[in-house]
């Protein structure tokens, strides 16, 4: 099983360092630089990889001052590589990484970007999808249409409902707020909101979600479902039709 500690940088965003039974240590969408290097040092670990989703900023501003300092591999996106700084390893859709023991199925899931990619470890119940799908929410289409975004949804809504979606910001409880406007009426939501208030009355983070969970309460991996479409006053119209529309009413918020 994979070792997953989680780093709080930036504003909102989640880094994580990701250490296999063999030692291998993968840096995933290194925002920064000190506070990554700063844990990595506390556990004792080396970095060896860098696994990039896709190519924003606070994605890969670490990737080659970290890249410098330990000598590690940068993994990224096939479909991107102009714009993955020091990339080494390019994957596409279907590829296996070998990274130690373990291994992860590459998902080339666009929308958000054109080439953003998606990397889930089957034995380890974890994926890590970067801005495709966050919990409750997803990415804005910054370079993508609504069909590929969907598409993109759906395959990463077809793994096992235990997988844990460990995505790259801490945008719950806003998108709780949008989606309680869209499907109010929906209990696995109403729940989910409940606890997400008390893990943040803590201080803790929402993040990972189980698929499961999402896929019961995030309208955006409802889009074919029939209580969403009665919300959305579309019932049995195109599911890409609707998932635009939710969208759309999300970018407005």
């Amino acid at each position: 099983m994979l070792d997953i500690r989680q780093i709080p940088i930036l504003n909102d965003n989640y880094v994580y360092l990701v250490r296999e039974p063999g030692g291998c240590v993968a840096v995933v969408d290194p925002a920064g630089v000190t506070p990554i290097l700063r844990e990595a040092e506390r556990l004792g670990w080396t970095i060896t990889h860098i696994l990039n989703t896709h190519h924003h900023p606070d994605h890969v501003g670490g990737n080659v001052e970290l890249k410098w300092l330990t000598k590690c591999e940068i993994v990224g996106p096939a479909a991107d590589p102009q714009r993955i700084p020091g990339m080494d390893i390019k994957v596409a859709d279907g590829d296996l990484f070998k990274f130690g023991t373990e291994q992860a199925e590459v998902f080339f899931v666009p929308g958000h970007t054109r080439g953003h990619i998606a990397y889930w470890f089957k034995d380890s119940a974890a994926l890590f999808c970067g801005d495709t799908l966050f919990s409750i929410g997803c990415g804005r289409l910054f370079e993508g249409t609504p069909e590929e975004m969907w598409t993109s949804l759906l395959r990463l809504r077809q793994l096992p409902p235990e997988t844990r979606v460990y995505c790259a910001h801490e945008y719950t409880e806003s998108n709780i707020r949008f989606a309680l406007t869209v499907e109010p009426d929906n209990r696995a939501l109403r729940r989910r909101a409940a606890e997400v208030r008390e893990l943040r009355s803590k201080g803790l983070p929402t993040v990972p979600s189980r698929l499961g969970e999402e896929i019961e309460a995030n309208p955006f991996l409802r889009a074919d479902v029939p209580a969403l479409q009665a919300a959305m006053a579309m019932s049995g119209r195109n599911p890409v039709d609707v998932f635009a529309a939710v969208r759309r009413q999300k970018d407005a918020f």
